[in-house]
């Protein structure tokens, strides 16, 4: 048998990443390649004009000191280069390599393990290492990509981007006068973006002109006619306006649309006076920005840009974050098949589409995906540039600055390949020119075909002058049931949403562009009629129905790839979703995060839980009711903050194919390890039927998803406890009647009968309305409002106050702030938005009720149940809450329910602490004492397992909010 050394295995190494990475120069056990050590020989450089050099260091196991070798490569210069090495791939050959008959070929099919180490920024010390221990596993492709996405020179792109927002802020302040000195130029500009006159739209105005001077420098080398900026003008006396001006029109015969014809548009706009001081400060922008060596295309452009989007209030679009991007492409790839990824042809006949597109940062990474397999396949990813830009990638917005942004940033991937057409759109919003309204991409609803406001990437289809021609209307053919891959973060808005920056707004799903009052309601009217046959529903708000549009335009076989805010896993406005899912989709996967903060989202600045949804279309439609399909759901820890952990955190969830079931046990779910670093938890369910609610998300720990299913279903499965217990649950709408809804108390009339005012002691109709929790520590509380009848709606009082109750379930629990899950009013009172009313007919459950909702596994219970969108804050609707599991009170003997009733006396004058310190209170664990083994029987182990489960509970993130515990 050969006995091979660490150099052959290194050079073996080295030939097949040379067919995985095209365009790279990849040198194996050279000398003279690090500058100022000639004599010092890296295992393997890799190195391209755009990207920075990455070394690996490699040994065969048991390597001791292969990270200690790879970290002293880290901040070396290259020879020939003035790029310094800002990563280095510390890699271990397995055990028996050396003894490979053919080295090539095991190596090709080997396991490898490695770790990447970074240099340290901001003149720090320490490196950095992922992942931060242990090591990661894959093949020699896992190796290129994570070579491929740590060779982005970060330390350029961060300069590039200060350097960009900078210049913007220098050439704004001419344009900010613009409407006292030249108000018409302002509103031209303005018109020209689809935006109104304010501040944030002329810097969207300088950040596209700064664009396309970049890439202007970027491309001038490529062709001979092109002048760089140096050269163009020299002083003002030399009319920049006129020179870049007629310079665009020149490369705009060449072609580069995308980027250039809305910045050439802009430039003809600028009021001379202010023309030439705004040119001079981007021309400076964009040399310093080339200067850096960035390549725009790694996202540069669209993380600026998002922070200059205007109506985002209005739009709720929210950038999805690289590294969450490129884990939705990633996983939404993976589930194509049967695509031929060594084959140019065949890959240029996928379909992807993204119907809200915003700054094109899912395209983005699908176009990285898909490039990057034909890559590894052997194949020249600049080869397929032509067919994503003219066939494979739509992309719609309403806003003309995202398509912009967009098309730039697709383009800049190959900004030496031109093209032609693209199927880049700006969709029609708002009240048009014929006196009709127009919602957008949701047009494509009713029909294939739109008629789009302007497509700046098709010169064949433009006509006119800069004006017009920006204007210029086409028809945009999107069929149905067409696409491979659909990938959208939709608009998140809701009319229903009336709160802060929406208080002004009627409908503020199309409040949009300052569209007027009666626009909105004849938009929202155009929504009701387009979403016949759709899952739509207000209360969801217009992502419903993108979700819609995405699933008519996929065809069987087909991927769907959605950001979702998380009240698609359990709000019944969502139902109908989950129902189509359920009916029509296979191979369903939903992502959330665990963590709190913005760190519980996929998206920039939402402030709310996220979630991913990714699924194939079936071609058999409700198969899965006759024998129920498992939905694999992850929990991550947090959401991934790089390349490199999003594209692990994909590798192991691809390379996992036995994932621990919600059945199986309170064991929890199987880990998903990043190196030595749990990146989370996986679990899988059964998808239940009729859009029944996805409550396996957002979990650190999922023994608690295990407890809690369990305990729905009548069992009692304690961690520690190897036997099941069972007892009786039921749903609390067989038990009770809920309460109305606080419109139908005190809605405008005729909706609501009551006036609200302050509490009296003698109020003919009481009401616990609101939280306070320094009044909410005891489950016995005192109503805090008192109603009054209207005049005129008597007898319609009279009829809601049949619906007074004394016991109140919590429809906004925040548990690191309040104790009570249900409250008790001594009397009779109506409950408001905060406390709405639960109504038993048999007065004794309403003391079983309060006692077991306020121990543990009645809080388990309801946070198991109710959406956890928020940090620390669980919703439940009166609809949700008719599906509460509770304990079946009807299951109790009469001692059982008297014991219920001492208990509730007993806690009458005793203090809880908030939810989130129910392990550490003596209350709640007195409380749990006395339901678990008085009232229903079990021994000091089962107590002890509920105590057990307290503290799992109190650990959750969704549950603890972040907030510091001080007992």
């Amino acid at each position: 048998m050969p006995r091979h050394t660490e150099p052959s295995a290194n050079n073996a190494l080295a030939r097949i990443l040379r067919r995985m990475m095209h365009g790279c120069n990849i040198r194996a056990e050279s000398t003279r390649t690090i500058a100022g050590n000639r004599g010092l020989q890296p295992d393997i450089l890799i190195t391209a004009s755009d990207r920075a050099p990455v070394v690996i260091e490699a040994e065969f196991m048991p390597a001791h000191d292969v990270e200690d070798e790879a970290a002293a490569r880290l901040t070396l210069t290259v020879t020939g280069g003035r790029r310094e090495i800002e990563a280095a791939i510390a890699l271990r050959y397995p055990a028996g390599l050396e003894d490979a008959y053919d080295l090539d070929n095991e190596l090709r099919n080997a396991r490898l393990s490695y770790c990447v180490l970074t240099a340290p920024e901001d003149g720090g010390e320490e490196h950095d290492r992922f992942p931060q221990s242990g090591w990661l596993e894959g093949s020699v492709a896992d190796v290129a990509e994570l070579a491929r996405l740590v060779s982005v020179p970060q330390s350029a792109v961060n300069a590039a981007a200060s350097a960009l927002e900078n210049g913007i802020d220098s050439a704004v302040g001419a344009l900010n006068g613009m409407e006292r000195q030249a108000p018409v130029a302002a509103r031209e500009i303005a018109d020209l973006l689809g935006m109104s006159d304010v501040p944030q739209t002329r810097r969207m105005a300088c950040a596209i002109m700064a664009n396309a001077m970049v890439f202007h420098d970027r491309i001038a080398h490529m062709h001979p006619e092109i002048l760089p900026l140096n050269r163009l003008w020299r002083t003002d006396a030399d009319n920049p306006q006129g020179k870049i001006s007629d310079a665009w029109d020149a490369i705009l015969e060449i072609n580069y649309w995308p980027i250039f014809a809305v910045a050439r548009d802009i430039v003809n706009l600028l009021p001379s006076h202010a023309a030439a001081r705004i040119l001079e400060h981007l021309r400076t922008t964009a040399q310093r920005i080339n200067s850096t060596g960035a390549n725009i295309a790694h996202d540069l452009t669209g993380r600026v840009f998002q922070r200059l989007i205007a109506d985002r209030k209005y739009l709720a679009t929210f950038y999805t974050l690289p590294a969450s991007a490129d884990l939705l492409a990633r996983l939404a790839v993976e589930k194509l098949e049967g695509v031929v990824w060594a084959d140019a042809d065949a890959i240029g006949n996928l379909k992807v589409g993204d119907f809200a597109c915003g700054t094109g940062a899912l395209l983005s990474a699908v176009y990285e995906q898909i490039a990057t397999r034909h890559e590894q396949a052997g194949g020249n990813p600049a080869a397929l540039h032509r067919a994503m830009m003219e066939d494979i990638l739509y992309g719609c917005d309403v806003m003309p600055s995202a398509i912009h942004i967009t098309s730039s940033t697709l383009s800049g991937r190959q900004p030496t390949v031109g093209f032609g057409g693209s199927r880049l759109y700006n969709m029609p919003y708002g009240r048009q020119q014929d006196g009709t309204v127009a919602i957008g991409s949701l047009e494509l609803l009713q029909s294939s075909s739109v008629m789009t406001l302007f497509n700046t990437t098709d010169p064949a289809m433009r006509t006119g002058s800069a004006g017009e021609e920006t204007a210029a209307r086409i028809l945009a053919d999107i069929q149905d049931e067409t696409f491979d891959i659909v990938i959208m973060n939709p608009p998140f808005t809701r009319n229903t949403t009336h709160e802060a920056a929406y208080s002004d707004a009627p409908m503020a799903a199309f409040a949009a562009f300052n569209t007027n009052e009666l626009a909105q309601r004849d938009m929202s009217k155009r929504m009701s009629r387009l979403k016949r046959g759709t899952v739509y529903h207000g209360n969801a708000g217009i992502a419903s129905a993108f979700a819609s549009l995405g699933s008519r335009k996929l065809k069987v076989g087909g991927v769907l790839a959605m950001v979702l805010p998380l009240s698609v896993a359990v709000g019944i406005s969502w139902q109908n979703f989950r129902d189509l899912l359920a009916k029509e989709y296979t191979d369903i996967s939903v992502l959330s995060i665990a963590a709190n903060g913005r760190d519980m989202s996929f998206s920039s600045d939402t402030g709310m839980a996220e979630c991913l949804v990714i699924a194939c279309r079936g071609d058999q439609p409700a198969a899965h009711t006759v024998c129920p399909q498992d939905v694999q759901f992850t929990s991550l820890n947090r959401r991934p903050r790089k390349f490199e952990h999003a594209a692990a955190i994909a590798s192991v969830m691809s390379d996992t194919k036995s994932i621990r079931d919600i059945e199986d046990g309170p064991y929890g779910g199987t880990q998903l390890m990043v190196g030595d670093e749990k990146a989370g938890e996986m679990l899988s369910a059964p998808y239940g039927k009729e859009g029944a609610a996805w409550t396996v998300v957002r979990l650190s720990d999922s023994s608690l998803a295990q407890t809690a299913y369990a305990l729905a279903n009548s069992k009692l499965w304690l961690p520690g406890i190897a036997e099941d217990t069972e007892f009786k649950m039921a749903s609390l709408d067989t038990l009770a009647r809920l309460g109305l809804y606080h419109l139908d108390i005190i809605g405008t009339p005729p909706r609501g009968p009551f006036d609200k005012v302050a509490a009296s002691p003698t109020s003919t109709y009481p009401a616990l309305w609101n939280h306070n929790a320094s009044k909410e520590k005891r489950i016995v509380c005192e109503p805090d409002s008192q109603l009054l009848a209207r005049q005129g709606m008597e007898e319609k009082a009279a009829t809601a106050w049949t619906r007074a109750s004394r016991s109140h379930l919590n429809a906004e629990y925040t548990f690191g702030a309040q104790p009570l899950a249900v409250a008790f009013t001594q009397k009779k009172s109506l409950g408001g938005s905060s406390w709405p009313n639960v109504i038993f007919d048999y007065e004794r459950y309403d003391y079983a009720f309060a006692v077991w909702s306020n121990s543990t596994l009645g809080l388990l219970s309801y946070w198991w149940h109710s959406s956890r969108q928020q940090s620390s804050k669980a919703r439940m609707t009166i609809r949700t809450a008719e599906s509460l599991p509770i304990l079946d009170f009807r299951a109790l003997t009469d001692a059982q329910l008297d014991t219920a009733k001492d208990i509730f006396d007993d806690f009458r004058e005793r203090d809880l602490m908030p939810a989130y310190l129910a392990d550490a209170d003596p209350n709640r664990a007195l409380l749990d004492k006395r339901v678990i083994c008085d009232l229903l029987g079990f021994d000091e182990e089962v107590y002890r397992g509920a105590r057990l489960l307290a503290a799992k509970w109190c650990a959750e993130p969704s549950v603890h909010g972040g907030k510091k515990r001080h007992i």
